[in-house]
């Protein structure tokens, strides 16, 4: 039997284990150690060893069963655990999930790192006793084995509700090269009483000290949970094996409805078998399905030209008599509500909850903080909001950043803290709230805060652009500068000056912004403001002379009609709005693209106030056409990149309208000023010299 078609389901399903693995290491009190929780991390470990000795990954095999022999014998309360076994349970985990990046590459992984986690694993086995050195001593070094018979798998000694005893174990709507496999597999688990094939029914007898779950943990590699029945015999209970029958119709491979970890919403990986059969009477339902993103990018695609058709649709059904074609009317006004429902419904599918991206920082701030020797507990809150699964993955880095700048620069040393008057642990929170059409993620410590004295010395001796009369949110921006730090010495961690500014840009090429709050001795929070997806986005559209753009309605604030005393002039072409006691930069957006045509005075055009980057600015406009949902296109896939524009979309009227980059605008205006202002220099200059 061919594997290959199961190996990325393997693989998907392990860094799920993986990932479980390291939470409850994280969560596990040494002093008193909740027995679920051991139970839980030794199936893991258990369920990664079986899957990898069938798929022949030996060095995978070797390293969780030397794994599982300790972790056997601490749920057993044969083994005491300390930090220092903690640490080492963790870098098994990332040594494990190094090999399973080699193997998924298709490369064997380091033997040199192996050897060295084996080594660490076989050492605490050696100190914890003898019993413990005698187990890790006989680990197995399985050869690869020729498919379908699996590299040997050692049985486990018996749970406590277990002990030597009979298992039958029915399986479900299996083809007889899945039945091969699967006696196979059981033969490394126990001895084979007898095996039975009726119809589309597999039942074997199995004389065996594993658990139960452990079976179905080995087994839900190559099948489905729902497929495998287990009930405890008599001990010497047999059954007759009888002739295979005729091969049963092959059935699609699903996920477990009752999966080890939940279900990551979308996954790169697929599992199905070529044909598909009807479930048997009876059988559990799977609560979820695996899909890869590609297809439900593809979705996502056919929808927003789905939406895009009825829009056209939409507009051209304006020049209609209601009257005389009402019934249609009727039914394109259906088709506008199902297009929208079906575009909210297929949106959420790539929608990922947050606890995907927090889940990784206990790990970081254990170690982080243990290398600084500082105290610090972790809060989180909202993470079960959701965000688009392409951001959610790009928004990892910029918050282990943001992370480690605040154990490192924000939260101090317990004896600090202690002598300020603070608790001796540090507070750091993760927050993630929807707010409008965006979520705003917030990274909180209770530390010492920024030093706005060092921030402008710092800046200054840079040559940077500061006052001492700054605002204090300017001040802190001045951290995002290239190459910006005021760390005193340079760390494995931070000090180089480098982070903080690709943090900015990347969240700005996200269609977002950071804001950052700080308080001297109290603390820093820094805000991160993204739109919830970037395939659709709820825009303003603005006509400038005989142009339609979109303006991403995440940073109007309002729209007015200046008065001329309301306006004034700082340089010959440079202007400012008050608006309610506050001055205003005025943008041209007639200048910044060069538009003929359009309204050249404030005053006869209309302002409209946007926000970025915690500035305020004036964009001119010559009209307000109206708000709602663009389908976004990735303008440099289909033309190149353009500066002040973001993406384009396609308008009901079938023309192409520019979204602006709301946050470029201020530096295309300064850049344009500048240029001007060198041009009219070098007039000047050649004047003088003809002169």
């Amino acid at each position: 039997m061919d594997l290959s078609q199961f190996t990325q389901a393997f693989f998907v399903e392990a860094i799920e284990l993986l990932a479980e693995m390291e939470q409850l290491l994280l969560d596990l009190d040494v002093e008193a150690p909740d027995s679920e929780q051991l139970n839980a991390i030794f199936r893991a470990a258990h369920s990664i060893k079986g899957g990898a000795a069938t798929f022949g990954f030996t060095a995978l095999t070797n390293t969780t069963h030397v794994l599982e022999t300790l972790l056997d014998r601490a749920r057993h309360g044969q083994l005491r655990l300390n930090g220092s076994m903690i640490d080492a349970f963790l870098e098994t985990k990332d040594a494990l999930q190094e090999q399973l990046t080699a193997y998924q590459a298709g490369k064997e992984p380091d033997p040199e790192m192996v050897a060295h986690i084996c080594g660490v694993l076989q050492q605490l086995a050696l100190e914890s006793g003898a019993d413990g050195a005698a187990a890790a001593a006989a680990a197995p070094v399985p050869a690869p084995a020729p498919a379908p018979v699996a590299a040997p798998v050692v049985a486990e000694a018996p749970a406590a509700a277990g002990g030597d005893g009979v298992l039958r174990i029915r399986f479900a709507r299996l083809s007889d090269s899945e039945c091969e496999l699967l006696a196979g597999e059981l033969a490394n688990l126990g001895k084979v009483l007898s095996r039975t094939r009726s119809n589309d029914q597999f039942t074997v007898m199995l004389e065996t000290t594993c658990d139960p779950d452990d079976i179905v943990a080995v087994c839900c590699f190559v099948i489905d949970e729902s497929q495998i029945d287990i009930t405890r015999e008599a001990a010497g209970a047999e059954a007759a094996e009888v002739p295979a029958a005729a091969p049963a119709p092959e059935v699609v491979v699903e996920e477990p409805a009752k999966p080890t970890l939940a279900a990551a919403p979308v996954q790169a990986a697929a599992v199905a078998a070529p044909a598909a059969a009807a479930a048997a009477p009876g059988a559990k339902e799977s609560s979820s399905i695996r899909v890869d993103v590609e297809k439900v990018d593809q979705l996502i695609n056919l929808v927003g030209e789905l939406v895009i058709t009825q829009s056209m649709l939409t507009q051209a059904a304006t020049m209609l008599d209601p009257v005389a074609y009402e019934r249609f009317l009727s039914g394109l006004g259906h088709l506008e509500r199902n297009a929208r429902d079906l575009q909210e419904s297929v949106m959420s599918i790539r929608m990922m909850p947050m606890d995907y991206v927090f889940s990784r920082f206990p790990r970081v701030i254990r170690d982080v903080s243990a290398k600084l020797g500082k105290q610090v507990r972790l809060d989180t809150y909202g993470k079960e909001t959701e965000l688009d699964k392409g951001l959610i993955e790009r928004i990892v880095d910029p918050l282990t950043h943001l992370v480690r700048n605040s154990l490192d620069h924000g939260i101090e040393t317990p004896e600090v803290r202690l002598a300020k008057g603070k608790d001796a642990t540090g507070q750091l929170l993760l927050s993630a709230q929807h707010h409008g059409g965006n979520i705003v993620i917030e990274v909180s410590d209770d530390g010492a805060g920024l030093n706005r004295e060092r921030i402008l010395a710092k800046a200054m001796q840079q040559g940077l652009p500061v006052s001492e009369t700054m605002p204090d949110e300017e001040v802190w921006q001045l951290i995002f500068a290239p190459g910006f730090s005021t760390a005193e010495q340079i760390t494995d961690i931070s000090g180089r000056g480098v982070g903080m500014d690709v943090v900015k840009r990347n969240i700005q090429e996200m269609g977002g912004h950071v804001e950052i709050h700080s308080r001297g001795g109290q603390g820093t929070t820094t805000r991160i403001v993204l739109p919830l997806t970037l395939a659709i986005l709820n825009g303003m559209s603005v006509k400038v002379g005989d142009e339609a753009y979109i303006l991403p309605l995440s940073y109007v604030i309002e729209s007015l009609q200046p008065l001329p005393e309301h306006l004034h002039s700082i340089t010959a072409d440079g202007h400012v709005i008050r608006v309610r006691g506050e001055y205003l930069p005025l943008i041209e957006l007639h200048r910044v693209f060069d538009v003929a045509g359009a309204q050249t005075h404030p005053t006869q055009g209309i302002l409209v106030i946007v926000q970025a980057d915690d500035s305020r600015f004036a964009l001119l406009v010559d009209e307000l056409l109206g708000q709602h949902q663009v389908v976004v296109k990735n303008l440099e896939t289909n033309y190149r990149k353009v500066p002040g524009i973001s993406a384009a979309t396609i308008l009901g009227d079938g023309s192409v309208a520019f979204i602006i980059d709301v946050g470029a605008m201020p530096r295309i205006q300064r850049a344009q000023a500048a240029s001007a202002a060198a041009l009219a220099g070098a007039a000047r200059r050649t004047d003088t010299v003809a002169l």
